[in-house]
């Protein structure tokens, strides 16, 4: 069979090192999210800030990694041992045919770099509210969300939507879309296997949702999670750039945390806490602050990360 020694030893030596690999250990962690730090670093220098800070993981800038290159990339990753967090979907859906189908020339190559660099996850932001007619943009988004997934599935790719809860989407004159967890799941359902839901604590609370939507949903339908907390205050006040640091609000995060864990969930868990870190506030402190927060409430629902 050709099988010698030395082959035996370089098979051994690779499973080492896939087991020593951040990729390989399961369960949830923390990843550093831009909200965070602003622009106050950028790319390559984010992910090394995260290491340093005693993250997780980092989420994904799929333009900025691309321009250094998949070699540059994945040796970033394993020399900070980080994670590889999400990716914004590099595709404009929401626009008009000339828009959707540029974006989707570039696809292609985009998730196959993003799945060779350890990215297997992506979300997009599907709006609660339009100008069009509910009826005419479910039929024109299911169609090209289907044509994305499939792309996306190619490369193991997995793809959030992230509905939005907040009053101040879904104002009229608009027309009310899609912006309850339940409903959204059902339509990312419909779209393909590979499509979930991104569940956002801030959107979850603000939409009413609870503990029985996220435990319906499952693990196989979570794509990853982003989380903040909110002020007690009017649904007709609540702005989405006025966030606050986990357990710094009336949030539920406690039992968030616990449903995930019920579920299985074993990937990213971001924070991004919009408008809550002041502008003169080092990138450095600012990611101190986002991690130390959230693990303190991680650890009240008992999540070990």
């Amino acid at each position: 069979m050709g099988y010698n020694r030395r082959g035996f030893l370089r098979s051994v030596a690779a499973l080492g090192a896939a087991l020593r690999s951040p990729a390989a250990v399961p369960g949830m962690y923390v990843a550093l999210n831009g909200s965070l730090v602003g622009n106050k670093v950028t790319w390559p220098e984010f992910v090394r800030l995260a290491a340093r800070v005693g993250y997780g993981g980092a989420d994904f800038n799929l333009g900025a990694a691309s321009k250094e290159g998949l070699e540059a990339t994945r040796q970033l990753f394993a020399e900070t041992k980080m994670r590889v967090g999400f990716a914004g979907l590099p595709v404009t859906v929401v626009r008009d045919d000339a828009t959707f189908k540029s974006g989707m020339a570039g696809l292609e190559a985009a998730a196959k770099f993003a799945s060779d660099a350890g990215c297997r996850r992506m979300t997009v932001v599907v709006p609660a509210a339009s100008a069009t007619p509910k009826a005419e943009l479910r039929k024109m988004l299911k169609e090209r969300f289907t044509e994305v997934a499939k792309v996306l599935a190619e490369h193991n790719i997995r793809l959030g939507f992230e509905f939005l809860g907040p009053l101040q989407f879904r104002l009229k004159p608009l027309t009310e879309f899609i912006w309850r967890m339940n409903e959204m799941l059902a339509f990312a359902t419909e779209c393909g296997p590979n499509v979930g839901l991104t569940l956002d604590a801030w959107h979850w609370h603000h939409a009413r949702a609870t503990v029985a939507d996220i435990i319906a949903a499952g693990k196989s339908r979570i794509v990853n999670i982003h989380v903040s907390d909110a002020a007690a205050i009017s649904p007709v006040e609540v702005r989405d750039n006025q966030r606050l640091m986990p357990g710094e609000g009336v949030i539920r995060l406690v039992d968030f945390f616990r449903a995930l864990r019920q579920i299985g969930y074993d990937d990213g868990i971001s924070p991004e806490p919009l408008g809550r870190i002041p502008p003169d506030m080092s990138a450095e402190d600012g990611a101190k602050l986002g991690l130390e927060t959230t693990l303190a409430v991680m650890r009240k629902a008992g999540v070990v990360v």
